[in-house]
């Protein structure tokens, strides 16, 4: 790992910056061996993930998603070696942003995400730290909870998601932001898009109910 740093640790995966990548700024996504694990399990799960998430990132750039591109995957070490984004996440630029933009910018956010749902993918940590901000383009990463599914109910679930984020973090602009990222999203999805919002708001409704019991 020399020359390499660390720039964020997580449950499973450790990113890594590499400054100087065969000439390239690039991100180490590495998912480390877990000592609780029986280490042939260990090595198939971190494999099968690793493969997944490549797999997943691939798909959703040919769904027309703007995502990081891959350079290396490596199942030995389950590394995914990608494009480092030189931009910023959408969660710390919204303030700084006039109204206009923002709802321009939450449109587009509902467009991917639409298109992303119509490819057959669930994010499955669709907020607003997940996506990136760049001069010319948003790109949409960390895809290592995500999954290919059509279901309706995790669709609803990714939805809830970003509803819950913009209520907690953007709490200044949630209406009119989450008003121009159905738009985008409807625009991107047709007609299978109000199933998937109105299942949001079920599932709303039973965090709701929890909360009080």
């Amino acid at each position: 790992m020399e020359g390499l740093r660390l720039v964020a640790k997580g449950a499973e995966a450790d990113l890594w910056l590499d400054p100087d990548w065969n000439g390239v700024r690039a991100l180490l996504k590495r998912r480390g061996e877990k000592k609780y694990r029986n280490p042939a399990l260990d090595r198939e799960i971190r494999r099968s993930r690793t493969i997944r998430e490549a797999s997943i990132i691939h798909r959703a750039k040919e769904a027309g998603v703007p995502t990081p591109v891959i350079y290396q995957v490596d199942l030995e070490s389950a590394t995914i070696v990608m494009e480092f984004v030189d931009g910023d996440r959408v969660r710390d630029i919204v303030d700084s942003l006039e109204e206009n933009e923002r709802r321009s910018l939450f449109r587009l956010i509902g467009v991917m995400a639409g298109r992303l749902h119509g490819a057959g993918i669930v994010h499955g940590d669709l907020t607003t730290s997940n996506i990136i901000r760049t001069p010319d383009r948003i790109v949409f990463i960390d895809f290592g909870l995500s999954e290919v599914s059509r279901e309706t109910e995790k669709r609803g679930v990714d939805l809830n998601l970003m509803q819950r984020m913009l209520t907690s973090t953007h709490f200044r602009h949630t209406g009119e932001l989450f008003a121009a990222f159905q738009e985008g999203y409807r625009s991107a999805l047709g007609a299978e898009a109000g199933e998937a919002l109105e299942r949001m708001e079920e599932i709303a409704r039973r965090g709701r109910y929890v909360e009080r019991e």
